[in-house]
């Protein structure tokens, strides 16, 4: 009975009766049979028959029935609950992803660029009830997924991002790929828009300028976060490639224009952050997730299977047993 709960289990304190129940037959048990007073007992054998012996099992019928009784007073039931949730305010986000060279750069384990897929995915995983689109950028951008529900799309274009400088000119345009994010938000009819902007460097590429780009958010009512990712000091950087397409590797100096960074978080009522290490850049995007919360009403249905019915039955059951055979059997011990 695991999964019985019981609406009145105060009637188990009846069960403190049956000892008291117990007590009183034992006493009153000599006067429940005919006696007869004789000089003596020469002459005559002790051999109570069988159903003298059983005739106790007729009080632990009533005892029995009394307990299904209060088992069945307490009301077991087992219940099915059933959630529906509604979301009353829901958010869009779009996360704008830098892809140029410099993000495959090691002062993030592997790289930079594997750092961040792996916190966006975890990311994706926390906003069940949000639309979440994607956008990619270096020295251009475009749209990678859109915004939508399916998360598992979201997760899937995710782990497809690489640096591709076939795809992608190189460099880092951090006004087209702003500009691109707030496209994609443009025509949203969700109460919240947001826009997680990520670059580990300073904007030299594109023809849009990113101040620009952050006053049309704010005129839409585009809020954006804004990461700046990469360690203080130097790094790891890739250079050039051998013949075999592998990367070259020699240390540079990391440069992120955290004032302009900056500057777009604050006019679009946004916050910055710096990313130096794995573990800051998952504390950053789980402090966004916090600040960005979305209003969810949940509807829990319950189905109640009443079990006291075969309790009742079980007690009625053994009374008549208990009636049965005092009218019958035990007729002549009464």
């Amino acid at each position: 009975m695991g999964d019985v709960t019981f609406l009145h289990p105060s009637f188990f304190w009846l069960f403190l009766l049956l000892p008291l129940a117990i007590g009183w037959y034992i006493w009153k048990r000599k006067q429940q049979s005919a006696t007869l007073t004789i000089s003596t007992l020469q002459g005559f054998k002790a051999t109570p028959s069988l159903l003298a012996k059983l005739k106790p099992m007729l009080f632990a019928l009533r005892l029995l029935a009394l307990s299904a009784m209060i088992v069945a007073l307490a009301r077991p039931r087992s219940v099915d609950v059933s959630s529906k949730t509604k979301t009353t305010r829901g958010i869009d986000i779009v996360m704008a992803m830098d892809v140029s060279g410099s993000m495959l750069a090691k002062d993030l384990k592997p790289n930079r660029l594997d750092a961040l897929k792996e916190v966006a995915e975890t990311f994706v995983d926390n906003r069940p009830n949000d639309r979440i689109g994607l956008v990619v950028y270096a020295g251009e951008s475009y749209t990678k997924t859109p915004v939508t529900s399916d998360k598992q799309l979201v997760k899937q274009a995710i782990q497809s991002v690489e640096y591709d400088d076939t795809v992608l000119q190189d460099g880092t345009g951090i006004g087209v790929g702003l500009a691109t994010a707030i496209n994609r938000l443009k025509e949203s009819k969700a109460k919240s828009r947001i826009i997680i902007l990520l670059t580990d460097g300073v904007n030299n590429a594109g023809f849009i300028d990113p101040r620009m780009a952050a006053d049309i958010a704010k005129e839409y009512g585009i809020k954006v976060y804004t990461i700046g990712i990469g360690t203080n000091g130097n790094a790891q950087f890739p250079y050039a490639k051998t013949a075999d397409g592998r990367f070259l590797y020699r240390m540079m100096k990391v440069e992120i224009d955290e004032g302009l960074m900056k500057e777009i978080a604050k006019k679009t009522d946004g916050q910055y952050f710096r990313a130096t290490s794995n573990s800051k850049l998952k504390a950053i995007y789980d402090e966004i997730n916090k600040l960005e919360t979305t209003e969810v009403n949940e509807m829990k249905f319950y189905n109640y299977d009443e079990k006291y019915r075969p309790w009742v039955l079980l007690a009625l059951g053994l009374l008549l047993v208990e009636v049965l055979l005092r009218k019958t059997i035990y007729r002549s011990f009464i």
